[in-house]
């Protein structure tokens, strides 16, 4: 186990903001995690624990211990003629996963293609996109309980998940990290999901009337370089803001002062596009000093100069949630990390 100190963090967050751990150690192994924890105990310091560091806002420099997790493996289990359970550890990138899937057939996971960050995050917060979760094909995480430092298993239905939510944001909030997670995943009766968004006309664009999981995988692909900026070229997290959801009767009083407002059902309440309510409010393109919205989805923040600070991030997307909030009565709910 290597400990570094006052170790500089803007390469491992997508951000790329500066900010310095006071203590940092990369493990690839439980044994390191483990040696790693212990060590943080022994000397009362305070553990962040870094994925892909893709829905992650740091404001400060961290004084405790940045453990960083680079658990790597995948592996398979056939169930039967149709299922196989796919495994991988927390370390591996999310997207590449999903490739690893993708060229072995099985499918369940092509809608969520090109998603930053790593598998073991993808539970937290539930990672959805065009009309799939990681609740549809999940089967069970590994995590290490940090009291006792002793692995559990955790089924779906412990993991109580609901809209980017799961219990490991809220019940046992920094009681567990993640070590693996396992995907029901489908082996030949594939159903395949092109109806929501903008997956079947981008189909339509490339021509293809019954598509297959790789190509939905590519449709997704396609949308998402389109909308989404990469954090390779400048710094951002994905969607900023969670989508909010009303009630029936708070949809309607809106709705009737903005007729083209869009929105889809969802288990009795109506689930409005935050992107939406942020263009009408004009941030869609706006820039503050270092920070801006991104030109082709307002749903995303951008480092514009990549010289922001995380807290300079911080206050511009609290701005939007204050107008947002003034307009439509809605206080958006940031689906970012914030440290």
């Amino acid at each position: 186990m290597n400990i570094q100190e006052n170790f500089s963090l803007q390469s491992f967050n997508t951000f790329g903001v500066e900010a310095l751990a006071a203590h940092y150690s990369a493990v690839t192994s439980l044994q390191e995690l483990k040696k790693a924890l212990v060590y943080a105990r022994e000397r009362d310091l305070p553990v962040m624990l870094l994925g892909g560091g893709s829905n992650i806002l740091l404001t400060d420099d961290y004084r405790g211990l940045v453990i960083h997790l680079n658990l790597k493996g995948i592996s398979e289990e056939v169930i039967d003629e149709n299922i196989v359970h796919v495994t991988a550890q927390a370390g591996e990138n999310w997207h590449a996963f999903v490739q690893f899937c993708l060229n072995k057939n099985y499918g369940g996971l092509e809608n969520l293609s090109l998603i930053p960050g790593n598998v073991g995050t993808s539970p937290m917060q539930n990672i959805g996109a065009y009309g799939t979760e990681i609740k549809d094909t999940f089967v069970r995480c590994s995590v290490l309980n940090l009291e006792t430092l002793e692995e559990e298993q955790f089924n779906a239905q412990q993991c109580l998940f609901g809209y980017r939510e799961s219990v490991f944001k809220t019940v046992v909030k920094g009681k567990y990290i993640i070590l693996s997670v396992t995907f029901a995943l489908t082996r030949r009766d594939h159903q395949i999901k092109t109806e929501y968004g903008a997956i079947r006309a981008e189909l339509d664009a490339m021509e293809i009337l019954s598509p297959t999981i790789q190509q939905v995988s590519q449709a997704v692909v396609r949308i998402r370089q389109s909308k989404l900026p990469d954090p390779a070229k400048v710094g951002n997290a994905g969607s900023f803001f969670k989508n909010p959801t009303v009630s029936q009767e708070q949809f309607d009083l809106i709705k009737e002062k903005n007729p083209d407002m869009p929105s889809y059902p969802m288990d009795g309440r109506v689930k409005i596009p935050a992107g939406w309510l942020i263009e009408q409010c004009g941030w869609k393109g706006r820039q503050i000093g270092n920070v801006a919205t991104h030109a082709a989805q307002a749903l995303v923040i951008i480092n514009k100069t990549g010289e922001a600070s995380g807290d300079e991030i911080y206050r511009y997307s609290a701005q939007i949630i204050s107008s947002v909030e003034e307009r439509f009565g809605i206080r958006l709910e940031r689906e970012v990390n914030i440290v």
